[in-house]
């Protein structure tokens, strides 16, 4: 597997990663956009309330990456499945076996809005309930274990369980679970109906009646998003949201978050303002981490 190392990159297409994009470019930084379509954002059918512009969403969405891209900036219209860190970020696509790698990572890609009202869900999260294979994984070695998902981020995680779990099944949640089965992995394809356990999660329990015992139970529908991906990489969090300082900083070095993922006022107007502070931190950081590398030859 071979690394491509990217001055900075940016996950998320949407103002506040875009914005983020045009003051690095600008500034004369090699940046690559991630962004896998346009969220919520195309679904605004007019937006007039943003100084100077009154569009649609998917107007707004494509005028931005189109500006990226007069100022050199790469865009990869991709999926994310993990991330990690040691000396960089090293992160692993759907769509090519090439990862990526950089020293400032910026998390843009919104708030994922898919949720489950489970019996149980909330009252057993961190008690057999996990949202990081990575983070987590290695309380379960050897115990049985289900992924809660039915795309690539669910196959992505259930793969990495795989090496330290007794037994991985995929719950698709009614879905056909295809890709899943031909990955090889054990799928189960009931609705769910509540996850049970007195203090510690024991079982699943499906709409037809069926139960299935596990030890843990890993949520991974649809995309990884920036909460997600921050908390593979133990930035702090704010309940669901990415914890920041007043210059769009994580508590983890080189690691900035902008827009919905925030928390706040989700509007158009905070994402951008969010992302060009973003932008310009992780170009002082780039800058100071280059004057640091000079000073030690």
């Amino acid at each position: 597997m071979t690394n491509n190392i990217k001055q900075a990159i940016i996950i998320g297409g949407g103002p506040a990663g875009v914005s983020a994009a045009l003051y690095l470019a600008r500034a004369g930084q090699k940046v690559c956009i991630i962004e896998n379509g346009p969220g919520a954002l195309a679904k605004a059918h007019k937006i007039d309330n943003y100084y100077g512009i009154a569009a649609s969403g998917a107007k707004l969405y494509a005028a931005g990456l189109e500006q990226a891209r007069s100022l050199g900036v790469e865009i990869l219209q991709d999926e994310v499945l993990g991330v990690e860190y040691t000396d960089r970020f090293t992160l692993s696509l759907k769509n090519t076996d090439e990862q990526l790698q950089t020293e400032a990572l910026i998390l843009a890609t919104g708030s994922k809005n898919i949720t489950l009202n489970l019996p149980g869900l909330i009252e057993l999260e961190g008690k057999g309930i996990s949202y990081c294979a990575v983070c987590d994984g290695f309380f379960f070695r050897k115990k049985n274990v289900a992924v809660l998902g039915n795309g690539a981020y669910a196959l992505h995680e259930a793969a990495y369980l795989k090496q330290l779990a007794g037994s991985v099944t995929i719950l698709t949640n009614g879905q056909s679970g295809d890709a899943a089965k031909a990955a090889g992995f054990e799928v189960n394809t009931s609705v769910l109906q509540a996850i049970e356990g007195n203090g510690k999660l024991s079982s699943i329990r499906f709409t037809d009646g069926s139960t299935l015992a596990v030890d843990g139970l890993f949520i991974a529908l649809g995309t990884a998003d920036s909460t997600d991906m921050a908390r593979k990489l133990g930035a702090e969090l704010n309940g669901r949201f990415i914890r920041i300082d007043g210059d769009g900083a994580t508590n983890i070095p080189g690691l900035f978050a902008a827009g919905d993922c925030t928390g706040g006022l989700m509007q158009v107007a905070k994402a951008v303002h969010e992302g060009a502070r973003a932008g310009l931190t992780a170009l002082k950081f780039l800058r100071q981490h280059k004057t640091d590398e000079n000073s030690n030859k």
